[in-house]
């Protein structure tokens, strides 16, 4: 009886174990379930001692998990060290390979996009127009680069600052919840890309090889207008990658989102307000500060040096102006719920500002 008791337990706990939303195929139920049964299917051809395999096996749990309410599409594997048969009958000569049938041909096409749940989810959405009823992260602001698409990133108008991974690195994984935040806080400077490139995907690794990547993670910086890289040895926090980029790219980012305290300032102008508060005219400071800003043009920032004659122009009519205007827009930024690009160019006014009514005042912080 304790024997018979041991042996239905053990087959309880089998079953619960192999509770799964991924449908398992092998040789007697391919056709059935694949091909003859009209709905499209992602079937992952696996080996159990596979590290990518192993790697891959919790996301695309959570692929299925996610269309699991749907009966038009389907998840499904095959173990093809155990079904070597079904492996060679689709040209499976890697693992895991994945392959998509569209429901109507026996002929798949290969998947060679990322292997995050983002990029699968987005995938078979756009297969087939059935959207996930999982909660999805926010999107990412990380550039994910192949072959085909490095190279039309690189050499052209904007500072790309690329980190190569691989699926299975410890490094890599840590490095990554840092890499999405810095993509962000970088998110709205039009002359930077922060993107990741996985080094041992058949349709990017490729470029891997091609700039000498051997191990991971790797990063490199690429200036704009050139393919050559420069190799980053700097510290990995945010803080880091940020104090490099804006030295790099002459932006005015802070860690964490938003612009740092100088953005929009310019030492030219700063010294032509030294200058003017509380010495010469005021009516002659904007035409100095235009003068002055001709040099600036080429600056990302110079759309800013026209806010300084603005405050100058409104100082020569209201003594007060930089004050009241500083504590109005502090207010707005106080109650938060800007959007990023006006969180952005709020900050960089109060930043300006600061500067009149540093020299107003006398003091050089407020």
């Amino acid at each position: 009886m304790v024997l018979l008791k041991s042996f239905v337990l053990a087959g309880l706990t089998a079953v619960v174990a192999a509770k799964s939303a991924v449908l398992d195929l092998i040789p007697s139920n391919f056709d059935e379930v694949v091909l003859k049964s009209g709905k499209p299917t992602l079937v992952e051809f696996f080996a159990p001692w596979c590290g990518h395999c192993k790697t891959l096996a919790p996301i695309y749990e959570e692929l299925a998990q996610a269309f699991e309410f749907s009966k038009d599409v389907q998840i499904a594997k095959v173990d093809a060290d155990a079904e070597r048969a079904l492996g060679k009958r689709f040209g499976v000569q890697g693992f895991p390979t994945l392959k998509w049938f569209d429901g109507k041909s026996d002929k798949p096409t290969e998947y060679n996009g990322g292997r995050d749940l983002e990029a699968l989810t987005a995938f078979i959405t756009e297969k087939t127009g059935i959207k996930s009823k999982k909660k999805l992260a926010p999107p990412s602001s990380v550039a994910y680069l192949t072959d085909s698409t490095f190279k039309k990133t690189i050499g052209g108008d904007k500072h790309v600052l690329v980190a190569f991974t691989a699926p299975w690195c410890g490094h890599c994984k840590s490095l990554a919840p840092t890499w999405e935040s810095l993509a962000t806080t970088f998110a709205n400077e039009p002359n930077v890309v922060i993107a990741k490139v996985d080094a041992e995907a058949e349709n990017s690794k490729a470029t891997a090889n091609e700039y000498g990547v051997t191990s991971y993670p790797t990063i490199k910086f690429f200036p704009k207008g050139s393919t050559t890289p420069e190799d980053y040895s700097g510290g990995r926090s945010e803080e880091n990658f940020v104090t490099f980029l804006n030295e790099q790219a002459g932006t005015h980012r802070a860690a964490g989102g938003g612009v740092d305290a100088t953005a929009g300032t310019f030492a030219v102008l700063d010294e032509i307000v030294t200058k003017y508060i509380g010495g010469h005219p005021l009516a002659d400071a904007a035409a100095e500060v235009k003068k002055a800003a001709e040099s600036l043009k080429e600056d990302a920032q110079y759309k800013y040096a026209e806010y300084y004659i603005r405050v100058f122009n409104k100082l020569s009519k209201s003594d007060d102006f930089a004050s009241k205007e500083l504590a109005r827009l502090e207010g707005i930024l106080k109650k938060g719920g800007l959007a990023p690009t006006k969180l952005d160019e709020l900050t960089t006014k109060t930043n300006i500002l600061r500067k009149f009514v540093e020299k107003i005042t006398g003091k050089d912080e407020l």
